[in-house]
């Protein structure tokens, strides 16, 4: 595009006759920045980027939405249903359950009561033995020997980074509950609570059953730290691709940092953090080991009461090993709460 250079003036100087009609001259002496009108060519940039624009949606709308012809698989989750304050929830169909993954809603085709021929649960509970826990045993006792007998309950000590099995899964709960003793305390040795939960995971194999875990600790990261520990990502990950859901109790660990507020905080984050993203509950009474396990050993009691079997169908991965997908459940029931895992295990091809 041609430009010329003439003078500034402020006022107006009309164009000199006989000049070409695209083009604007004013009288020697002055000084102006005149760029030739091209009206075609700043169309045809306009024109090219809306279809540069429109391109790129197009192409990342294709990526977004599920391939046509995409096979749907059946995937089954535990799901945890109540009402206010750890209340019996209403009855609650397969029409009231509503899942989404992403945006898109799935078909829900099994919503089965975890009771009855289906009410089996395999309950594994796992003690930091850097724990403060003396007199709260009693109430662990009786939590393990009121449990049903449709569930099998484990008790485990978990120390530098492993689990000593003090009681295999029985459904002789008075047995299991003889096995339990006091924590070893400051003279423990920790490293990492979440290293003993993976361990704990890798030698528990699926039989059908629920698949549960209490965990009883401060939740302090002592080997990795704290915070954005990559324990506790490998353990949440873990226990979502084999289904089980994890339950924290907080219980103030032993040596400097169990007293130290700073990490204290940051443990009672961790173990609130693989609760929620495993479908579990999370239990703590300030920064103290609570007086009494028992207020909330009946509150995890009604959890383990008010389970479901979940099942809905969702496009199979395109991963040969599967994938974890986010997903999320809902009802319009009033006054019920759903508690799900983040993501669940979709199978591959």
């Amino acid at each position: 595009m041609q430009t010329m250079q003439v003078a500034l003036s402020r006022h107006f100087i009309p164009p000199v006759t006989g000049v070409s009609p695209n083009r604007v001259s004013f009288l020697p002496g002055k000084r102006i920045l005149i760029k030739e009108a091209d009206m075609t060519n700043h169309l045809k940039l306009i024109a090219g980027l809306f279809l540069l624009t429109l391109t790129l949606f197009t192409v990342h709308s294709a990526a977004a939405a599920p391939q046509a012809g995409t096979s749907n698989v059946p995937v089954t989750t535990v799901v945890t249903v109540l009402g206010p304050n750890y209340t019996a929830p209403p009855a609650l169909g397969k029409t009231d359950v509503v899942v989404h993954t992403g945006k898109h809603r799935e078909d829900v085709i099994g919503w089965d009561s975890a009771q009855g021929e289906k009410a089996g649960l395999e309950l594994a509970i796992v003690i930091d033995d850097l724990s403060n826990i003396g007199n709260q045993m009693n109430d662990l006792r009786k939590f393990i020997q009121s449990q049903p007998k449709a569930t099998s309950v484990g008790l485990f000590y978990a120390s530098n980074g492993i689990t000593q099995t003090v009681a295999p899964f029985s459904t002789d709960h008075d047995a299991v509950a003889k096995k339990a003793r006091i924590t070893i305390g400051e003279a423990g040795a920790s490293t990492s609570i979440y290293l003993s939960l993976m361990d704990v995971m890798s030698k528990w194999h699926a039989t059908g059953s629920r698949r549960e875990i209490l965990v009883i600790a401060d939740g302090i990261d002592r080997l990795s730290g704290d915070p954005d520990s990559p324990d506790v990502t490998s353990a949440i990950e873990r226990a979502q691709k084999a289904g089980i859901m994890i339950h924290t109790l907080y219980a103030k660990g032993g040596g400097r940092e169990g007293r130290n507020l700073f990490r204290v905080n940051f443990g009672q984050s961790n173990l609130a953090k693989i609760a929620d993203a495993t479908g579990g509950e999370s239990f703590f009474q300030g920064l103290d080991t609570p007086i009494s396990f028992t207020p909330f050993l009946e509150q995890l009691d009604m959890v383990l009461h008010n389970q479901y079997y979940l099942t809905f169908t969702t496009a199979r991965s395109a991963k040969k090993n599967g994938e974890l997908r986010a997903f999320h459940v809902s009802t319009e029931q009033h006054n019920v709460e759903i508690s799900a895992a983040r993501e669940v295990l979709v199978p591959g091809r």
